[in-house]
This record gives structure tokens, C-alpha cells and sequence, in this order.
């Protein structure tokens, strides 16, 4: 009878978080896929298929090129088949899935930030610091470039608005350099699959000292705020929990 109970208080122990884990991992990466193929059917078959190639690359180069024989290079062929074969998969897969959120985010209020949030580390996004009635948002990046204001919506109540907040910001940071990003598909904006790369490309100008300084300041901006409701919408948190997916973490 203590056996029994012993086995069966055994049986029902919790999983270790190294199980969990591994689970949730599993779970996000069936949801990635999921979201990815509603709007990119044929995933599978791409995926399928570079898998092929890569293999077959992998058995070319590791398997017939290498001036290794017998038992060694057998085990060196199959092991070079399989990385080379999981690898590239995993790599149109990252790309494709991070192509299929910006199409899916495209035109929802908040769609700028939740890109933004693809950023690393030395990055701070706060988003929606101003908006207008209509629904029109404007973003704050604080990072190498200094302070990037990033707007979407209407091009011409966001001129306004940036100007405004521009001023602002001049007032408690003055000597930083402060750049105007609109994000959108018309001519003068920067597409939604682009806005991360093109705030990259911006230049280093701000040091890392500097930048905890500047961030000090901006805090004693944003206590002057009123509080004002956020416009309707959902802001997606997509390409945050995608990133984390395809890191592996």
C-alpha cells in the first residue's frame, strides 16, 4: 500500500520547469505557424521543401566533397545533412512568420509600436506619448540616434502633432539630435516591415551615458501629461511574443 501511494504521488508530481518550458516553447511555436499561414498557405510546402535542398546540400558537401571515409565520415555526412536541413527551415521560417505579423498588423492603431518593440537592448520605445481625436498616434524612440518621433495615421495632422511634440522636446533636450519618422505605404513614409531597419540606420549619435541622462529628462516631460485615454483599438503584442518564438526562449 505505501508502494502504491508513493508511486502514485510520484506519477502525479508537477512537471520541472525545464518541462514546462520546453512545453510552452512547443505551444508558441504551433501558434507562430498557425498565425503564419493565414496569410502565407503555402508555409508547409515551403518549409518541406528547403528541408530537401538543404539536406541534399548538406550530404553534397559533407558526405562527397570532405576527403573523409569509412565509419568518421558517414557520421560526419549525416550530421551535416541534418543541421544544414533543419537550419535553413528554421531560417525562411523566422523570415516568413516575421513577414506574415507585419501584413496581419498592417493598418490596426499601435501596429508602429508593436514593430518597435523588435528593437534590442540600448532601445527604449514609449509608445503612444500623443494622438489625435482621429486616431492618428505618435511613438517615442530614445536610442543611438537620440530621440525618434515615429507617427502613423493622417500625414498632415501628424505634421501638427510632431511639431508640436517636437517642441517639446527641444525644451528638456535640446542638444539631442531629434528625428520625424511617418510610418506608412505613401510617398515620404517608411513601410511597416521596414520602420525597425530604417531607426537602425538613423546613426550612432548618443552615447550610452547620455542616454540614461536623457531618459531622465524625458520622464519629467511625460509627469506633465494629462491622462488622456488611448484611441480605440488594439494595440498588437504580436512581434514581441514572435521574437521570443523564434529566439528559442
Amino acid at each position: 500500500m505505501a508502494r502504491d501511494k508513493t508511486k502514485s504521488s510520484s506519477s502525479s508530481a508537477p512537471a520541472s520547469p525545464a518541462t514546462a518550458a520546453e512545453m510552452s516553447r512547443t505551444r508558441q511555436f504551433i501558434e507562430t505557424y498557425r498565425m503564419t499561414k493565414k496569410s502565407d498557405r503555402w508555409i508547409g510546402l515551403i518549409l518541406l521543401g528547403t528541408f530537401l535542398v538543404a539536406a541534399a546540400l548538406g550530404f553534397v558537401v559533407f558526405g562527397v566533397l570532405l576527403p573523409v571515409s569509412g565509419f568518421v565520415g558517414w557520421i560526419i555526412a549525416i550530421s551535416g545533412t541534418l543541421m544544414l536541413g533543419v537550419l535553413a527551415p528554421l531560417i525562411v521560417f523566422g523570415r516568413r512568420a516575421q513577414n506574415a505579423a507585419y501584413h496581419q498588423m498592417e493598418g490596426q492603431p499601435g501596429a508602429a509600436a508593436a514593430a518597435l518593440r523588435m528593437l534590442r537592448r540600448g532601445w527604449r520605445t514609449d509608445p503612444a506619448i500623443a494622438f489625435t481625436k482621429q486616431q492618428d498616434i505618435l511613438h517615442r524612440v530614445v536610442g543611438p540616434p537620440g530621440i525618434v518621433l515615429i507617427g502613423e495615421g493622417n500625414p498632415h495632422r501628424l505634421r501638427q502633432l510632431m511639431a508640436t511634440e517636437r517642441r517639446k522636446h527641444e525644451r528638456v533636450a535640446a542638444e539631442v539630435p531629434i528625428h520625424e519618422v511617418m510610418c506608412g505605404n505613401d510617398e515620404g513614409q517608411v513601410p511597416l516591415p521596414k520602420l525597425v531597419r530604417h531607426v537602425q540606420k538613423l546613426g550612432r549619435q548618443v552615447k550610452g551615458a547620455e542616454l540614461t541622462d536623457v531618459l531622465n529628462r524625458l520622464k519629467a516631460l511625460d509627469a506633465q501629461r494629462t491622462n488622456i485615454p488611448i484611441p480605440k483599438g488594439p494595440v498588437p503584442t504580436s512581434m514581441k511574443g514572435m521574437r521570443g518564438n523564434l529566439r528559442g526562449r
